[in-house]
């Protein structure tokens, strides 16, 4: 008995090997997909499930792991093995879509929808008819062959036409893998129909061939996205210096007035900006714009009101003036895009200042002689809808202990978990709670209450930019 037991285990040794093999190797793909988690690398996902479900095929075709297995589970292998001789076929498609582009992906989608639908009705039918457990076999083999052939016929096409249709890199590996699989394929077949020898190792070699060389071919494509990836993220941060750079370094230093500024970018390049048009010790203005949309085109579009601000600086002291000649010099330039602004004339000396927007937030006033705050709109048509436009203007009279506030709506617009916003109503809180102290220990309050306002596993949504300006 123990002989028999020894010459059964032997004959079943290749298939609890590959079976083994296969699996370990599918089970590790699968867990550098949920490891890594960026993009590109669900392809390893499904090659993983692929390589997985083939090991469970090969091991199942093993008596001895059968009746290895505890007898409650038994009778589900019959089942078992109907679900993987289909499913098999729908983790290849969906590993290849990965790689695919252009026409030939439709071809794929195609390809997966159908090897799905048999999948279902194979598995279905194979529960109900348990006298025939593989009614859609013909059909399952005729969709693998419509993707091999699909597969063969591209990779042998000239690598730029090639590139079309595939995401790849390189294409000598996989293109040998697949041949060696699909030669492999045709002398299995051709060897059972002319009663020719057919070891087993030479399925498990072309399959072993193939998987290889496609997760070759897709680590060659995550590295190639990932190096992309950083080279962008290297000219993000390159840019995102530049910005800076174009930023005050400093604020205006003026008698009797004290001014704080804060920016904070929801990406690594913003579309706020604010800048300072410094004439003398008591003459400046205070310029907050912010540009619809985020990220790179609205940092651009932001870089160009620096150089906008410049060429209309001679209108400093006239806010709806220089409102008005800046809408017009970057109306042309904007492309679709929008812009809201804000800007303040402060004469320190006679403590008055001159206001006017462009479709942006309002200034908030705190008058402390009196401890009200006032939300001071004055707003015209923002930048990018009309070539000209004329902005209200008001004058404002300042008193020691007033405080102004710009701000762009990334401050007010912060959403909690519900989706309700920070908004004006807490915004204003803020302030008064903050009236007694320095005009740079508000904009770190108000900073504070919204990253508070806002859940830490939500992202920041919008970029914020405050400038507070304090009368001494």
């Amino acid at each position: 008995m123990p002989a028999d037991a020894t010459a059964v285990l032997r004959d079943q040794v290749q298939f609890i090997c590959a079976g083994t093999a296969f699996l370990v190797v599918g089970l590790a793909a699968c867990a550098i997909a949920a490891v890594r988690r960026r993009g590109g690398v669900r392809v390893f996902l499904w090659l993983g499930l692929w390589s997985a479900i083939y090991g469970i095929q090969e091991l199942l075709h093993g008596t001895a792991v059968v009746s290895a297995l505890p007898p409650i589970l038994q009778p589900a292998v019959p089942y078992v093995n109907v679900a993987v001789s289909y499913l098999v076929i729908v983790a290849a498609s969906l590993a290849w879509l990965e790689l695919s582009r252009g026409s030939f992906r439709r071809l794929l989608q195609a390809n997966t929808v159908a090897a799905l639908l048999v999948a279902v009705a194979g598995i279905a039918t194979a529960y109900v008819r348990r006298d025939n457990p593989y009614p859609f076999k013909v059909a399952n083999i005729a969709v693998t062959v419509v993707m091999l052939a699909l597969l063969v016929t591209v990779l042998a096409l000239p690598t730029r036409l090639a590139r079309r249709y595939l995401a790849l890199p390189h294409k000598g590996v996989l293109l040998a893998g697949t041949l060696a699989f699909v030669l492999e394929a045709l002398y299995a077949n051709l060897a059972r129909t002319l009663v020719l020898p057919s070891p087993r190792i030479l399925s498990y070699l072309g399959f072993a061939a193939l998987l290889f060389a496609f997760g070759y071919a897709a680590l060659q494509n995550v590295l190639a996205g990932e190096r992309r990836l950083r080279e962008i993220e290297n000219e993000l941060a390159v840019a995102r210096r530049m910005q800076q750079a174009i930023l005050p370094a400093e604020v205006p230093r003026l008698g009797g007035v004290r001014v704080a500024a804060a920016y904070q970018p929801m990406t690594a390049v913003a579309g706020d900006f604010y800048d300072f048009v410094a004439v003398d010790a008591d003459h400046a203005g205070f310029l907050v714009a912010d540009v619809s949309g985020h990220g790179v085109p609205a940092a651009l579009v932001a870089s160009m009101i620096k150089v906008a601000l410049a060429s209309v600086a001679g209108s400093a002291q006239r806010p709806s003036d220089l409102l008005r000649r800046l809408g017009r010099v970057l109306h042309d330039h904007l492309r679709g895009r929008f812009v809201t602004a804000s800007y303040l004339w402060l004469d320190a000396g006679s403590r008055t200042a001159r206001y006017s927007a462009a479709g942006h937030p309002p200034l908030l006033h705190w008058r402390a002689k009196s401890a009200t705050l006032a939300r001071v709109p004055s707003n015209g048509l923002l930048f990018g809808v009309e070539p000209e436009s004329d902005y209200p203007e008001c004058t404002l009279a300042l008193e020691a202990g007033d405080r102004l506030l710009l701000h762009t709506d990334g401050l007010t617009e912060a959403e909690a978990a519900s989706g309700e916003p920070f908004g004006d109503h807490r915004l204003e809180q803020v302030v008064r709670e903050g009236a007694p102290g320095p005009a740079d220990e508000l904009s770190g309050r108000l900073l504070s209450a919204v990253a508070a306002w806002r859940p830490r596993s939500v992202p920041q949504q919008d970029d914020i930019t405050l400038l507070v300006v304090d009368v001494v």
